[in-house]
């Protein structure tokens, strides 16, 4: 059978705010009737798109050009603008769906659900069961309980068998609140459909963000975990986490041995699925020789920031019975936030030992072991 999608666009919508009706005002990267439009012209089942607008925007360039549909003026009802659309259905047209301009994230499942039962049914729309308790009130009081046993919130797309629709609407009054309505006085039986939470109706200005956020992709979270070691050799000092701290020993290894950062960097790139720092920096090229820590550091915040992920936060735990971390404590989130470009509030740096227990408490060297969280909005 072929299918005619009807997006009624010429109602004013003043309640949403703005200086042009709502479903002329941007959503995202395009408007709210555009969105709607494109879910309609992407469904295979959609051979056709009518676009009806108000008089007063049919010379403008407010209504979207892409995708291409046939554009008419509506009228001043809705059921006076459907009954518009329905004259610009082409005549091999069988069924038809209707949907409001100003819901704007309707899915393909939701448009199957109403075009199968459409099939068997001759008439179908989407609704979600009433769940709250309805009150009747008056004077800003509570009158009544109103019962919520079989109750809907209606939706769109409501669809229909061109045919029996268009008898439906001749016999119109022409001030029926929507098809549903139209069709059941025309004493046609309507299937219900299990509709769809995140099909909301922009109605106030809240609605465009609600919709803005459901527009946005499902946000990528990685975790990563970095573990590194360094052990004690001779000097008078030792690097933890980007700060320089005097001691008796110092941490030894190619770089600068910063333990801390070390295992930060790898908690990066483990995160991303991009090896460790020895892939990145060898060992054996001896340009890294004595290096400082936040070069890897930074390396690793850049690939994370060139695959869109921004840092959420780090988590760095130091094993050691000596040096004391408490007085260092604020000093290294203040260093690493800065390598990181991150608030240092996101940063945690603490410190445990290993009460006496192995290389770390027999004060052989440190151990550090980090998490970092990457999200990609």
């Amino acid at each position: 059978m072929t299918t005619a999608a009807i997006i009624v666009a010429a109602g004013r919508g003043i309640r949403a705010g703005g200086d042009i009706p709502k479903q002329w005002q941007t959503l995202g990267d395009r408007t709210v009737a555009a969105h709607a439009m494109a879910r309609f012209a992407a469904h295979p089942a959609v051979s056709q798109l009518v676009l009806v607008v108000h008089p007063d925007d049919i010379d403008t360039s407010l209504w979207p050009r892409s995708p291409a549909a046939t554009v008419v003026a509506g009228g001043a009802t809705r059921a006076a603008s459907v009954r518009a659309g329905l004259t610009a259905v082409k005549t091999d047209i069988d069924r038809v769906l209707i949907h409001d301009a100003a819901r704007p994230l309707v899915s393909e499942a939701l448009i199957d659900r109403v075009l199968d039962a459409l099939d068997s049914t001759g008439a179908a729309a989407p609704a979600i069961a009433v769940t709250d308790t309805l009150w009747l009130g008056a004077t800003g009081h509570v009158q009544a309980v109103q019962p919520r046993e079989n109750l809907y919130r209606a939706q769109t797309p409501q669809g229909f068998l061109l045919a029996p629709l268009l008898a439906a609407y001749a016999a119109s009054t022409g001030q029926e609140t929507d098809d549903v309505a139209v069709a059941r006085a025309a004493g046609l039986d309507v299937a219900i459909v299990p509709g769809d939470e995140d099909n909301i109706k922009i109605t106030s200005p809240g609605d465009f963000a609600r919709a803005a956020r459901l527009l946005r992709p499902d946000m990528d979270i990685r975790c990563g975990n970095g573990y590194d070691v360094h052990r004690f050799g001779p000097g008078d000092h030792l690097w933890l986490c980007g700060v320089q701290i005097p001691h008796t020993r110092s941490l030894q290894g190619h770089s600068d041995a910063d333990v801390g950062m070390h295992a930060v960097t790898d908690a990066i790139y483990g995160a991303l699925g991009k090896g460790d720092i020895g892939q990145h920096f060898p060992p054996s090229d001896p340009q890294w020789k004595g290096a400082a820590s936040h070069i890897f550091l930074e390396h690793a915040v850049g690939l994370a920031t060139s695959e869109g992920f921004g840092i959420s936060n780090v988590d760095c735990t130091l094993v050691c019975e000596t040096p004391k971390i408490g007085p260092h404590h604020d000093a290294m989130k203040a260093v690493m936030a800065a390598y990181m470009g991150l608030e240092s509030a996101r940063i945690s740096v603490k410190a445990t030992t290993s009460e006496k227990l192995g290389f770390t408490g027999r004060e052989e060297g440190i151990a550090a072991i980090a998490t970092v969280t990457l999200v990609k909005p």
